[in-house]
C-alpha cells in the first residue's frame, strides 16, 4: 500500500459537505468513488477536516492509501479526468506511510468573504455573502483582533450539533472527560478588498462553524449591537446563546491547511 496525499479544490455549492453521508453528494465520496473507477479499489479519502454543506476549498488536503502502482502524477490526471469540474486535484504526491491528513495538520486558515456593494453580481452569489447594509468596518476590524490567542471557544461552537452530542453522550458513558474545545487563534484579521469585505483566520484548528460564528458576530459588531469589549466576556460564558448568528456558508472557504515544519505566525 502507497499513501497518496492530495491537495485539492473545490466549490461546495449543492454538495452536502466533505463528510460521507448516507445518500451521496460529499466531496469524499465523489473522490473515492473517481478512485474506485481508476484503480478497482475502495478506499477511503481522509481530509484534513470536515467542510460543511456549501462550503468552499482553495486548498483542502486528503490522504487515502492505495495499492495501484500508478504514479502520483497519473492518478492526478485520471482524477480530474473523471471528477466534475467543480472538484480539482491540485497536487499528488506519495507521502510517508504514517502522514495523516487531519491528525498531522497543525493549522488552517479560513476566509470568509461578505460582498458590500448594492448589487452582487450573479457568478459571485454562490461565493459571498451579500451584505449591502451599513456597517461600521473599523469596529469591526478592531473587535476581530480579540480573538486572536488560546481560548475556550465553546460559545462559538455550532448550536444543536447531533453528531458532537452524540460524540459527548458516548464520551460521557464511557466516564471519559469532554472534549476539549480550546483553540489558538494566531491571527485574525478583517479587512476591505475593493467591494468586498474580507475575514482571515489562522489557527490550531477549528470547532464545527467556528469562523462562521466568528463572522457572524462581527456582523453584530458592525450594525451596533455588539461591542469588541464583549468578546471576553462572551468566550468566557460557554454558552453559544451569548454569541451572535451564524454566517451563511458560502461566504466560507478554506484557505490552506499546514504541517510541521510550518510556524505560526505571531502578534
Amino acid at each position: 500500500m502507497r499513501n497518496f496525499r492530495l491537495t485539492l479544490a473545490y466549490d461546495g455549492s449543492g454538495y452536502r459537505g466533505w463528510q460521507a453521508q448516507p445518500g451521496g453528494g460529499t466531496i469524499q465520496q465523489r473522490i473515492a468513488a473517481a478512485i474506485q473507477e481508476i484503480s478497482g479499489e475502495s478506499a477511503i479519502v481522509h481530509g484534513s477536516g470536515r467542510t460543511d454543506a456549501g462550503v468552499h476549498a482553495l486548498a483542502q488536503v486528503a490522504h487515502v492509501q492505495l495499492a495501484t502502482e500508478m504514479p502520483a502524477e497519473n492518478l492526478q490526471k485520471a482524477l480530474n479526468a473523471r471528477l466534475p469540474a467543480e472538484i480539482r486535484v491540485l497536487a499528488a504526491a506519495i507521502a510517508p506511510p504514517e502522514f495523516h491528513a487531519r491528525q498531522d495538520a497543525v493549522g488552517k486558515t479560513y476566509r470568509f468573504r461578505w460582498h458590500r456593494a448594492a448589487v452582487c453580481p450573479p457568478f459571485l452569489h454562490r461565493y459571498v455573502h451579500h451584505y449591502p447594509y451599513p456597517l461600521d468596518e473599523a469596529a469591526m476590524a478592531a473587535a476581530a483582533s480579540q480573538f486572536v490567542g488560546r481560548h475556550d471557544f465553546t460559545s462559538l461552537a455550532a448550536a444543536g450539533d447531533r453528531r458532537a452530542a452524540a460524540a459527548a453522550a458516548a464520551r460521557a458513558a464511557a466516564g471519559q472527560p469532554p472534549l476539549d474545545a480550546t483553540r489558538e487563534v494566531f491571527r485574525c484579521v478583517l479587512a476591505r478588498q475593493d467591494e468586498e469585505l474580507v475575514l482571515e483566520v489562522t489557527g490550531s484548528g477549528f470547532l464545527r462553524h467556528m469562523v462562521r460564528n466568528i463572522a457572524g458576530f462581527l456582523i453584530e459588531v458592525g450594525r451596533g449591537r455588539r461591542r469588541g469589549e464583549d468578546i471576553p466576556r462572551m468566550l468566557a460564558a460557554r454558552d453559544r446563546r451569548q454569541a451572535g448568528p451564524t454566517a451563511p456558508a458560502r461566504g466560507l472557504w478554506l484557505v490552506a491547511v499546514y504541517y510541521p515544519p510550518w510556524q505560526p505566525p505571531r502578534p
